[in-house]
């Protein structure tokens, strides 16, 4: 219950205290009338709107009347000049000493010696403190400063969990999915039996969980703080010190906890606070842990394309018939929470009103979401290059059409035409793209990105596999996590270095590998987008990850015919060139990425003879190439040349 906190109340409860003081202070000595003492009290009684704040402490922390009074007492030392003076006198200490358990049990009604022992109200929540170094009885009792104003009307939360604790109000909108939650979580505290439990809310939605423990506390009346797992202390007395003053706030203020533990699992520490922690406790997690205490489970995973569609209509409100069908498009390609699609629709608002194409606006800004978790896992590769930069045969070319095609059409096959019923695996859609270095497999991922406007994200093999056991699992989960979320493409470069064959186990290392190769399988399988594997040896694949694939792309080293295409787009329009004779150039048997490489190199030889790119310059490129690859170049090649 939280204390009221009107003007009429706090005054009120003001007189009260006055009142309670005056009762004190006869029983410490002073001369007061009884008929006037019990008058004062049965009106300031009379006047309060609501139970005045020693009451309701009282109640809710089971205090004797006795264990009042020594709390009242020492709360008169700090707010009455008076009572402080009395203590002064009956202690024969300075006003510095202030009240003592010895003048409570001599001075006040019904007093027993075990209203001080550790395990009584006043010290098992730490609402009085004793300074031991006099002794118990003549050692002197000091009010927490927190239960100090609480007792004067002034109601905040305690200062020493300021530092941890974070407010979470009830969410504006929800996805549909998360209220039925709600509805769930609602009626087990409604028939009991989450009063004593642990309620876990599991899954990929972090920012979902937390609306729905804000919303179920807002039902219950109760106000969600929120406790980051890794920001509990380590050490157990701190441990224990945090579980009581948490546990008083709760009971004092009407708090309900959620300890958000984000992508990792529960740590021990914050696993050792939950276990002592009684109320209304929630814990965010990507999965749920076994703990001593039971525990109540609710998947609250990211709302699927439908609902993500309906959050951002009511997000844009008259907005989202401008942005029209392609609404599919971004709610089956982007994995959004509710939260992050609100706040996203505020912020984009007026670019989307002032844009001639808004659908284009908000489907950057999505991007633009992705990205930052993105960045810190993978390499992200910008793209410009069309269809008209890919010389590829005609075979080849429509099945990477075909690709894009899978991509943007994924939401209408899979939920409007209802194959997502038969089951989620299989869904993601992966491609190889098998072939030769040079042959142009990066080029055809990056023509991909272009073309669907998508991020494409080279993984990088060294930042991704670990020695440790688990840690590339780990670290694979993240970036499948997050490419999810954003809806970038995946480049998996050299994929036979990580997707290889497994092999017969004959140690512990053999082991560990085949479950690393079996984890991405079972990730290659369920993972929504779209992920590109390019390799030099297709044979070195495992034969079951090579099942999974949805498109296998064979890029062959290109015929002369080929070649001739790729030499006439390897150089801009703005190149200042020479005769140059293609079909020559064609003879020379290199792949499309050594014929990049040696346009580069000669426009570099022309531009440092301030000349215009001539056959001479290539001629000399080519020769520079070939002694990289140590094959030295054939008179049938580079015959005509210059």
């Amino acid at each position: 219950m939280n204390a009221p906190t009107s003007t009429s109340w706090t005054d009120a409860n003001q007189r009260l205290m006055v009142a309670e003081f005056g009762r004190l202070k006869q029983r410490l000595g002073a001369a007061e009338d009884d008929d006037t003492i019990v008058s004062a009290l049965e009106s300031a009684r009379a006047a309060m709107p609501a139970p005045a704040a020693i009451d309701h402490l009282s109640r809710c922390f089971g205090l004797s009347a006795f264990e009042r009074d020594v709390l009242l007492l020492c709360a008169g030392v700090e707010m009455d000049a008076q009572i402080a003076t009395q203590c002064e006198a009956a202690t024969g200490e300075s006003r510095r000493q202030g009240a003592t358990f010895g003048l409570a049990l001599g001075a006040l009604e019904a007093p027993h010696w075990s209203a001080l022992a550790p395990v009584s109200p006043l010290r098992r929540w730490r609402l009085v403190e004793v300074d031991g170094s006099a002794g118990l009885a003549r050692g002197r009792l000091r009010i927490d400063e927190r239960i100090l104003h609480y007792l004067a009307g002034v109601d905040y939360l305690d200062v020493r969990l300021l530092g941890l604790l974070r407010s979470a109000p009830a969410p504006g909108a929800m996805a549909e999915s998360h209220r039925t939650v709600c509805d769930s979580v609602c009626t087990a505290f409604e028939t009991n039996t989450a009063n004593f439990a642990i309620v876990w809310l599991t899954g990929d939605d972090a920012m979902g969980q937390a609306d729905v423990a804000a919303q179920v506390s807002a039902v219950l009346g109760l106000d969600l703080l929120v406790l980051r797992a890794q920001d509990v202390p380590a050490a157990n007395v701190e441990i224990e010190a945090l579980a009581t003053l948490w546990q008083r706030e709760s009971i004092l203020s009407g708090h309900a906890l959620l300890v958000s533990c984000g992508a990792d699992p529960l740590p021990v520490a914050a696993a050792h606070l939950v276990e002592q922690l009684h109320g209304v406790v929630f814990v965010s997690a990507a999965q749920s842990q076994p703990l001593e205490r039971a525990g109540l489970r609710f998947a609250v995973g990211k709302p699927g394309p439908a609902e993500q569609k309906q959050l951002w209509r009511q997000a844009l409100g008259d907005g989202a018939s401008r942005i029209g069908t392609s609404l599919d498009g971004i709610a089956g390609q982007f994995k959004l929470s509710a939260r992050t699609i609100q706040s996203e629709a505020a912020s984009v608002s007026a670019a989307l009103a002032a844009s001639a194409r808004p659908d284009r606006a908000l489907w950057s800004a999505c991007r633009e979401i992705g990205r930052t978790k993105l960045d810190d896992l993978a390499q992200r590769i910008e793209s410009s290059a069309g269809w008209d930069d890919l010389v590829l045969p005609d075979a080849q070319k429509a099945t990477l059409r075909q690709i894009g095609a899978h991509v943007r059409n994924r939401l209408k096959v899979q939920l409007d035409w209802g194959f997502a019923d038969k089951g989620a695996r299989g869904l993601g859609i992966s491609a190889l793209f098998a072939g030769e270095s040079g042959t142009g497999k990066t080029l055809a991922a990056e023509v991909l990105a272009h073309e669907l406007q998508l991020d494409l994200y080279r993984i990088d093999l060294s930042a991704v596999v670990s020695k440790y056991i688990g840690e590339t699992e780990k670290n694979l989960r993240r970036v499948f996590d997050a490419a999810e979320d954003s809806g970038a493409i995946l480049l998996f470069d050299e994929a036979d270095a990580l997707f290889g064959k497994r092999s017969e186990v004959k140690d512990s290392h053999d082991r560990y590998a085949n479950i690393e190769v079996s984890y991405l399988l079972q990730r290659m399988e369920s993972y929504r987008g779209l992920a590109i594997l390019t390799t030099n040896l297709k044979a070195a694949l495992d034969v079951a990850f090579q099942r999974r694939l949805r498109f296998v792309v064979n890029f062959p080293f290109p015929d002369q015919a080929l070649r001739e295409a790729i030499w006439r787009s390897a150089f801009p329009q703005r190149t200042p060139l020479a005769a140059i004779d293609s079909g020559k150039l064609a003879r020379l048997s290199v792949t499309g990425g050594s014929i990049r490489n040696i346009a580069i190199n000669a426009a570099f030889r022309a531009a440092e003879d301030e000349e215009p790119l001539s056959m001479a310059h290539l001629l000399q490129a080519a020769h520079h190439d070939a002694s990289k690859r140590e094959r030295p170049l054939s008179d049938a090649e580079t015959r005509g040349w210059v």
